[in-house]
């Protein structure tokens, strides 16, 4: 599905050239739930928006479904089928709940499909669809309704820049059944997940560690995970490095 050759990023900083990601490679396979971990400012970010397509690559490739995107925009990403849910969720004052889902389909959802999308993310709809998503959401609701989005769009890759960021522990418990749910929906999607919280690494089927603009490690969970434990790439869900 989605494949990376030999990716590299760097950034201007006070007058000098950091390299941020340094001649990244890996195969995304299709059906597959894929969360990036890593302590902090070691590339994890940065990598899912060369991917989405927010950054550009400063050499390398990026294949998706056998097309080369490396030097397209976000946008034409996207009609291809690659979703992105953003760390902190913009909010859009004036505009409801069903304007967004509708946006996001592309079509004018009725009422009870757009509902059928809240469900799933575990919101009461009759409470949400007319809401604007304004200051008056909470940030696990607003992490919720972009979800929503995402499904409504059904994209072939949803990538999720640390979703867990900014909410209360309900809200995270609530996201982990979310991705429990799309991971198995049977959806013909793979996801990626930015993340450190253990408990969205213990249901990835593979997990790949990024330290210094590097794959370090990569694996399917049950071997990856134990050799973390216990260190910034995994963390438990108050935020405490177990």
């Amino acid at each position: 599905m989605l494949e990376l050759k030999n990716i590299s990023f760097s950034a201007e900083s006070d007058g000098d050239t950091k390299g941020i990601i340094r001649g990244i490679s890996l195969n995304i396979p299709e059906n597959k739930f894929i969360v990036i971990t890593g302590p902090n400012g070691g590339g994890k970010s940065t990598l899912a928006k060369l991917i989405a397509g927010i950054e550009k690559c400063s050499a390398g490739s990026i294949i998706f479904n056998g097309t080369d995107i490396t030097d397209m925009s976000i946008t034409d990403r996207a009609r291809l089928g690659i979703g992105f849910a953003f760390q902190q969720p913009v909010r859009f004052k004036g505009m409801t709940v069903l304007d967004i889902l509708r946006i996001a389909a592309g079509k004018a959802l009725s009422v009870s499909e757009a509902c059928d999308y809240l469900s799933e993310v575990g919101l009461c709809a009759k409470e949400y669809i007319n809401r604007e998503i304004n200051a008056s959401l909470s940030g696990g609701e607003v992490k919720r309704i972009e979800i929503a989005t995402v499904l409504a769009r059904d994209v072939k890759l949803a990538i999720f820049d640390e979703p867990e960021a900014g909410i209360d522990i309900w809200s995270f418990n609530n996201l982990i059944r979310i991705f429990e749910k799309m991971r198995s929906s049977g959806k013909e999607r793979s996801i990626i997940v930015i993340s450190h919280q253990e408990r969205i690494l213990n249901i990835a089927d593979e997990i790949i560690v990024i330290a210094d603009g590097r794959i370090v490690k990569q694996g399917a969970r049950e071997a990856v995970l134990p050799e973390i434990t216990g260190t910034e790439s995994a963390v438990d869900v108050c935020g405490r490095i177990k």
